[in-house]
């Protein structure tokens, strides 16, 4: 089969690693990946793709959140495909206004559109973040009821986009996936590196969504003591505001953007707990990826993460007053050793039994299948 693959290769994000992620599997299960991505034209940095065939889309600015496309985008697109000749086009949805336009692109040119849609989201809309997320939502809905098929993360997702009006059967419920060879429990020697007892992780963008701030403020109320350290790892917007607040005299340890990801795992193997404060997400990537390491894990019921964490595979907190939860929490996962190691046991087990990687592409794949035999019929009832 051949797959138009259309996402991003950077900034890294969450999308980014999705892309990556996926495509290379399906290289690897012997299908043909063509991937399209956005690039500015004097742009020379972005990372190759090994065995795929790429085209560049150009664009005027892109971020880790969103995409703006040049006006000559489109129709490179539509060319491209047209040379390309693929079975089946997948978007990775950056929110670009080219996202809008796919649908006709590919009903003009007879290809199958499946996209992923990843937006952030809390499905009890319980802050002003939320708010701004729900027209987000709100947007793209009546354009994804012309997807031949929406991928996205969980029950609570589907059944908010259900709500929007998007048909229940262009709704496909597939769980994003994590290598669970690549991201597995072993040994590292940052925590001697870092004269740490007890070593506590964030890992994801500095944003206000992310709620970093929540976790960095509970951490400095709590007195974790010299033997506790809690490492800070990625950048963002708020990174500059907050890191003069709150530095290593209490403990606090900025590493930034970590691109290697050997190094990323060896960080994840040598945490003792994970934490994520967020206010909105989808399906956090770097949850998965700490829960495969055997590391416990906090995480909010933000998007689909409470859901992962649920019936014991780690702590679910509420969105509302995430620093007291964490503030009561912190000291106790600090000293209670056999506690945190029993999370990271549930945590490995919930993503060898719902979340691996290899399952997500064995769903990915039934599904192609199906769109590709719900078009052929569609033809042929036209004939």
């Amino acid at each position: 089969m051949h797959i138009a693959w259309l996402g991003k290769k950077s900034p890294f994000c969450g999308n980014v690693t999705y892309g990556r992620e996926v495509t290379n599997s399906l290289l690897d299960r012997g299908h043909q990946v063509s991937f399209l991505h956005f690039a500015q034209e004097e742009a020379v940095d972005d990372p190759t793709w090994p065995g795929c065939q790429e085209v560049s889309l150009p664009c005027l600015y892109k971020s880790q959140v969103y995409t703006i496309p040049s006006l000559k985008a489109s129709k490179v697109l539509t060319r491209s495909l047209q040379e390309l000749k693929p079975d089946l086009i997948h978007a990775s949805l950056t929110l670009s206004p080219l996202d809008f336009l796919l649908p006709e692109i590919c009903e003009e040119l007879n290809l199958p559109l499946v996209a992923t849609f990843h937006p952030p989201f809390d499905g009890k809309r319980r802050n002003l973040k939320s708010g701004t997320q729900l027209l987000t939502y709100q947007l793209y809905a009546p354009f994804l009821a012309h997807y031949d098929r929406v991928i996205i993360f969980s029950q609570l997702q589907r059944d908010f986009l259900m709500r929007l009006g998007v048909p229940p059967e262009k709704l496909a419920v597939i769980p994003n996936g994590v290598d669970e060879n690549k991201y597995s429990p072993g040994p590292s020697r940052l925590k001697s590196q870092f004269n740490a007892e007890r070593l506590f992780v964030y890992q994801g963008r500095i944003a206000t969504e992310k709620n970093v701030e929540s976790l960095l403020r509970a951490w400095k109320q709590s007195d974790m003591g010299e033997g506790s350290k809690l490492l800070i790892v990625g950048n963002g917007p708020l990174s500059a505001t907050l890191m003069p607040f709150y530095g290593e005299e209490y403990g606090i340890i900025w590493l930034g953007f970590v691109a290697d990801e050997e190094q990323r795992i060896e960080i994840l193997r040598a945490a003792d707990v994970f934490i994520l404060p967020s206010l909105l997400e989808g399906l956090s990537l770097s949850l998965l990826e700490a829960m495969s390491c055997g590391v416990a894990c906090m995480a909010t019921d933000a998007g689909a993460d409470g859901e992962v964490l649920e019936n014991g595979a780690g702590v679910v907190l509420s969105t509302h007053r995430v620093t007291s939860q964490l503030r009561t929490l912190l000291p106790v996962l600090r000293d209670h050793i056999d506690w945190t190691r029993l999370l990271g046991q549930k945590a490995r087990a919930r993503i060898l039994e719902r979340y691996t990687l290899n399952r997500n592409i064995t769903q990915l794949e039934k599904l192609y299948v199906e769109v590709l035999k719900g078009r052929r019929l569609q033809l042929i009832g036209r004939v």
